[in-house]
């Protein structure tokens, strides 16, 4: 409503002389220069935060694939053992025709010796001799002789396997007393 036109409201313009001051011009100026400081402070925090998220992703990847790389191992390791433990029973079949002399010349020598070699090529290693000191962990006792205080295995009904620390197959021994051992004093 102004008295040019009723109609129209008036705007509200500071008054401001036609010539502006320097000092109006130099807070103009940093007022100008704030906004890009301000700017320039929010895209380096943006930057930060996706380093700081690249770090973690890195992080989540490598130990993915260490989890991966281990259960690889583990599912390799179970595949190979249940594979060898089927031919545990073609390995004492073997065992005793060898231990019979069946074994000494013959097609059968060669097949023998090649599946042997291809057992202890992929780490199968049988255990269980007579004289060999009692191990729960390991044997399988069917029979005790003796008084126990040096038990020692007697009889092997059946050898044992184990492929590194882990056991396939328990061997199954009778036990008997033994020598005590140098280093122990008699009871």
């Amino acid at each position: 409503m102004t008295a040019e036109n009723p109609d129209r409201e008036p705007a509200d313009t500071p008054d401001v002389d036609a010539t502006t001051t320097p000092a109006a011009d130099a807070a103009a100026g940093a007022a100008a220069e704030v906004a890009p400081v301000d700017e320039l402070a929010k895209v380096t925090e943006e930057r930060d935060q996706a380093v700081k998220d690249l770090g973690y992703a890195k992080a989540d990847h490598a130990n993915d694939l260490r989890k991966f790389k281990i259960r690889q191992a583990e599912a390799v390791e179970n595949t190979t053992i249940s594979i060898v433990g089927k031919f545990l029973d073609v390995a004492d079949d073997l065992d005793r025709a060898r231990a019979h002399g069946d074994l000494e010349t013959g097609p059968l020598k060669a097949l023998s010796d090649k599946l042997s070699g291809v057992l202890e090529g992929i780490g199968l290693v049988a255990f269980g001799e007579e004289g060999d000191t009692f191990v729960p962990d390991l044997h399988e006792a069917v029979q005790m002789e003796g008084e126990g205080h040096h038990p020692v295995l007697g009889t092997v009904l059946r050898k044992g396997y184990r492929i590194g620390d882990r056991v396939l197959r328990h061997a199954m021994v009778t036990v008997t007393d033994g020598e005590p051992a140098a280093d122990e004093p008699a009871q």
